[in-house]
């Protein structure tokens, strides 16, 4: 096959989640057992970072990845989902893996795969895992899905365990509470293994706390009033949040003998947007009138862009929008500014909420605006309307971010 063929038979075959929503969900982890003995367990011996939390996992992944890779080492990095490129999933040192290796990995294991009946996701993990090895990475950092003790990445023993914060997505997968959620993400704790905590308080930092004692293993809560001893090239203080979260992390790499010198760390944090390719977080698309993107897509993520609005001057606000069918809406809404000029749309994604739709849940939230045929056609209209001393903003889901990119 092709590699434009065998992406054709990944998105055809395989059920994905962030295309069709629940009923790619596998809500255990049979199939991934399955796949590593397929494979010859690969997730074994493989010294990684694993990274769970319900906003800011994947930036705190980058920043760890960053880091280690300017400190000399081979670094391999699994994230999802993708913006533009199948292949942004998979990287090592920043690199996407290449087309060929794509094809004749689909090639070499379809055959015992497909009795397996895995997801899109399932099959990815088993692709990253089964390339890191083939690459002999000396660590690789694995982000997690939308979970933790359920998710396919969990087959690994980790260096360190990671959890950035709990807060209010995928509750219909997770729980409707925040500590029902937290459990969830506290899965990923490991015996043993050491642990970070990027924000958790309270009852949610209590559930933490009881899973490491049962697991024996020692537990860090980052400390996020301290001073951040680099600067970050990510913009805002959820970054800061996050880049302290990685330090922490890093911090327990090098007490278990990592070497990672307190200038790799300060470099990648300082270059991790070229180290590593992470787009799409309060990201910079257009100038005159000025236009940013902004992946966030759920009521902490929106809180997050409206302190990042705060920052910026402007006369006028043009809100590109679009949401997936599956998300709280009301509560996100809520969190939108209502002088904002809106322009709904629809990724173009089964998932997709449809824009017409947006618009009148909008209304009742007091968010006013045109609907769209697709997000290229509200970004032009947004973009048109607006006068060059306006801002631009695209935001409410990662889909509609890639689209516009």
């Amino acid at each position: 096959m092709t590699y434009a063929e065998t992406l054709a038979y990944l998105y055809a075959q395989l059920p994905m989640f962030q295309r069709i929503g629940q009923a790619a969900y596998k809500a255990d982890l049979h199939n991934t057992h399955a796949l590593m003995e397929a494979l010859g367990h690969p997730e074994r011996g493989l010294k990684c970072v694993h990274v769970a939390g319900t906003n800011g996992k994947g930036s705190t992944s980058h920043f760890v990845a960053s880091a280690l890779q300017e400190a000399g080492l081979k670094v391999g990095l699994h994230t999802s989902p993708h913006l533009k490129d199948f292949r942004e999933r998979f990287r090592i040192n920043g690199a996407l893996v290449d087309e060929a290796t794509v094809v004749r990995f689909v090639e070499q294991h379809r055959q015992v795969f497909e009795p397996i009946a895995p997801s899109f996701f399932e099959w990815g993990v088993a692709f990253a895992l089964w390339w890191f090895r083939e690459q002999q990475v000396d660590i690789a950092v694995m982000e997690t899905g939308m979970g933790g003790r359920l998710d396919s990445t969990n087959v690994v023993t980790p260096e360190v365990s990671v959890i950035t914060n709990i807060g209010w997505d995928h509750m219909q997968f997770l729980g409707d509470t925040l500590e029902a959620i937290a459990g969830e993400k506290a899965g990923i704790i490991k015996a043993g293994v050491p642990v970070v905590v990027g924000e958790a308080e309270g009852p949610v930092a209590d559930v933490f706390q009881h899973k490491a004692r049962q697991a024996g293993a020692p537990l860090e809560l980052v400390d996020q009033h301290a001073p951040l001893p680099y600067p970050s090239a990510l913009a805002g203080p959820h970054q800061e949040r996050n880049a302290r979260t990685a330090l922490a992390a890093l911090k327990v790499l090098q007490r278990r003998g990592w070497k990672v010198p307190e200038e790799a760390i300060a470099r990648g944090f300082a270059r991790v947007v070229g180290n590593t390719g992470l787009r799409g977080r309060w990201e910079l698309i257009g100038q005159a009138p000025r236009t940013m993107a902004d992946v966030a897509h759920n009521v902490d993520g929106i809180r997050v862009v409206r302190t990042m609005l705060a920052g910026e001057h402007y006369q006028r606000l043009h809100i590109v929008l679009g949401m997936v069918n599956d998300k709280d809406l009301g509560k996100v809404l809520d969190e939108l500014p209502t002088e904002a000029i809106y322009h709904f749309c629809k990724a173009d994604i089964p998932r997709g909420l449809d824009a017409g739709q947006l618009q009148a849940q909008a209304a009742r939230h007091g968010l006013v605006g045109e609907v769209h045929p697709s997000v290229q056609a509200a970004l032009q209209a947004a973009r048109a309307a607006a006068g060059p001393d306006d801002l631009v903003l695209v935001t409410g889901s990662v889909f509609v971010v890639a689209e516009a990119i």
